[in-house]
């Protein structure tokens, strides 16, 4: 087996599935690593789960916090992991855009400054993703999610309606919309809640309205991480496009769900992912935080 390069990951992906095999490549470090070929019964696998992460993505995010640690299991390396997720993840955030596009819930030319911050953001962040470690943002992820979770579980008076708007449209466009994209492209779980509670709380949208915009959002800054990926050679291609598919056809299905239920489905769904969400990275056994408390 090929040598690959130790991450927060590395030593899950390391393990070896009876249904598929490893082969070498180098990526952008010169380094050579591990890729995963996968037989047709685990791209079944792979393409169920995708489904699935779209269809809740699109209505609360968190894709990546059940595609993520599929692919690992399945043996994918840690680093194709992070590569192939944002381009599979690509298609899900597409196609959650271009349905509430079509039901008239966000306009794309009108929030075009917002989309290339966050694509900005993204790239940024996916650039420093490849040199320092994430074992701070690793230990204080659950306690952001448990905290938006609480918001939107116990929060009363969160429907559709338009509220108090906090901040200019200017100054969250400059500031608040890259600062989570580079999250997204750094670390990336959670990115739909963080963009959904600044929407929310900050620019002062009703649910559907917010669930709207934050999928153009996502979509832009996964479009930024994917470019660095791609230029490092980090993207298994033909897992991430059936994947996709899969993203695809679920957030059509989520999205659809969303616009005619509104706040009745969005509000629950996003405080039970993002409660789901943070129990998932806190268990995670080389989490800091973990660590600290339970060992």
């Amino acid at each position: 087996m090929c040598a690959a390069r130790e991450t927060a990951y590395t030593i899950r992906a390391k393990k070896k599935t009876p249904r598929g095999a490893m082969r070498c490549f180098h990526d952008f470090a010169g380094v050579r690593s591990a890729v995963f070929e996968a037989s047709p019964d685990l791209l079944l696998i792979l393409f169920a789960a995708a489904f699935v992460a779209g269809f809740v993505d699109s209505i609360a995010g968190g894709a990546g916090l059940i595609t993520i640690p599929v692919m690992l299991i399945a043996g994918i390396p840690p680093l194709q992991t992070l590569g192939t997720n944002k381009l599979q993840g690509i298609f899900g955030a597409a196609s959650a855009t271009i349905s509430y596009a079509r039901g008239g819930r966000v306009a794309p030319r009108t929030q075009w400054p917002m989309a290339l911050l966050a694509f900005a953001g993204g790239a940024a962040g996916a650039v420093l993703a490849t040199i320092i470690s994430g074992d701070i943002l690793l230990a204080a992820l659950p306690v952001l999610l448990v905290g938006i979770g609480l918001y939107f579980a116990l929060r009363s008076g969160l429907d559709d309606t338009d509220r108090l708007q906090r901040l200019s449209v200017p100054f969250f466009t400059a500031v608040i919309v890259p600062a989570i994209g580079f999250y997204d492209g750094l670390f990336g779980p959670g990115t739909g809640s963080f963009f959904m509670i600044a929407f929310v709380t900050l620019g002062g949208l009703g649910m559907l309205k917010a669930t709207a915009r934050t999928k153009l959002l996502n979509l832009s800054s996964n479009l930024g991480a994917f470019v660095v990926f791609v230029a490092g050679g980090a993207i298994l291609w033909k897992i991430g496009l059936i994947m996709g598919v899969g993203q695809f056809i679920g957030a059509q299905t989520g999205s659809r769900l969303a616009m005619r239920r509104g706040a009745k489905i969005i509000r629950p769904l996003l405080a039970i992912s993002s409660l789901a969400m943070a129990a998932k990275v806190f268990f995670d056994e080389k989490n800091p935080l973990y660590q600290l408390i339970m060992m």
